[in-house]
């Protein structure tokens, strides 16, 4: 049994974690920044990850085995950049294996598809965060695993799935977009082989997302077939003609990462198939 730290264990990665590490007999502790999760048999722990000194202290009491960083906050540099920087250097300095959770958003989408050896070429505020994050990890933990994922998808709770659904009710103005592409990935996989990958030997970037290339439409689609949903109350448009600054369409290449995991990496058009 190891001692597992997540920092952001609240949000929708942190919370199928705290329950996966829980389930796998971890002693757990997470942290929130506003509100702890219910989730019963973790120790919960408030933190804010723009205080060096308080991250700090919280890894030096826990004294985990394993830290897990999946805290952000978009539009917020301090969070996202300094923050990272400061659970990585908290888990080096306590002999922690750490799992520091990126994004898709240090890429342009110039690229048709991107590798794990791909240099970021950030384009919006928050991709240049993520991917200082990213320098940060690496200098200060050569060891450590850089998870670079999509959008994340599961239990009802994603942004993505409460946008569709109050689309599809007419609750919510806007569009999903045709020309806005990622790879998806449930947060149950996720989870999973973010754990499977602490436990490894293995180090540096690793990009783990869904086997599927989708773009917002067609994962709202998906979403509202699975749930029942008329997929035609959902507004289409385009991203490029509306002018929304960011990338398109980014693919992160998985399969170096998919040929050294257990668990698999299903896409959109698997996982949300309609039951």
């Amino acid at each position: 049994m190891s001692t597992v730290l997540v920092v952001g264990g609240s949000g929708l990665l942190g919370r199928e974690l705290v329950r996966q590490a829980l389930t796998a007999g971890h002693a757990t502790t997470a942290t929130y920044h506003r509100q702890a999760a219910p989730i019963p048999g973790a120790a919960w722990r408030a933190l804010d990850i723009r205080d060096r000194a308080a991250v700090a202290a919280l890894a030096g009491e826990v004294r985990p085995d394993v830290v897990v960083n999946a805290a952000y906050q978009q539009g917020d540099w301090a969070t996202t950049a300094d923050g990272g920087m400061h659970v990585a250097a908290a888990a080096a300095a306590a002999g922690a294996r750490l799992v520091h959770v990126s994004s898709d958003a240090v890429f342009s989408g110039a690229a048709e598809s991107y590798a794990e050896t791909s240099p970021p070429d950030p384009v919006t505020p928050y991709g240049a965060a993520k991917a200082a994050a990213e320098t940060a990890v690496a200098g200060l933990d050569p060891a450590a695993i850089i998870a670079r994922t999509s959008l994340i998808v599961g239990g009802g709770e994603s942004l993505h799935e409460t946008f569709t659904h109050a689309l599809a009710a007419g609750t919510a103005s806007g569009a999903l977009f045709t020309d806005d592409l990622r790879c998806p990935v449930d947060v149950g996989d996720l989870a999973a082989a973010l754990l499977e990958l602490a436990a490894s030997a293995h180090r540096g970037v690793h990009h783990v997302a869904g086997a599927d290339a989708v773009s917002r439409h067609e994962l709202g689609t998906l979403i509202a077939r699975r749930d029942g949903l008329d997929p035609s109350r959902l507004p289409a448009a385009s991203r490029a003609a509306a002018g929304i600054p960011g990338p398109l369409a980014v693919r992160l290449d998985c399969a170096a990462t998919q040929a050294r995991l257990a668990i698999r990496l299903r896409g959109a058009r698997e996982f949300l198939q309609a039951a």
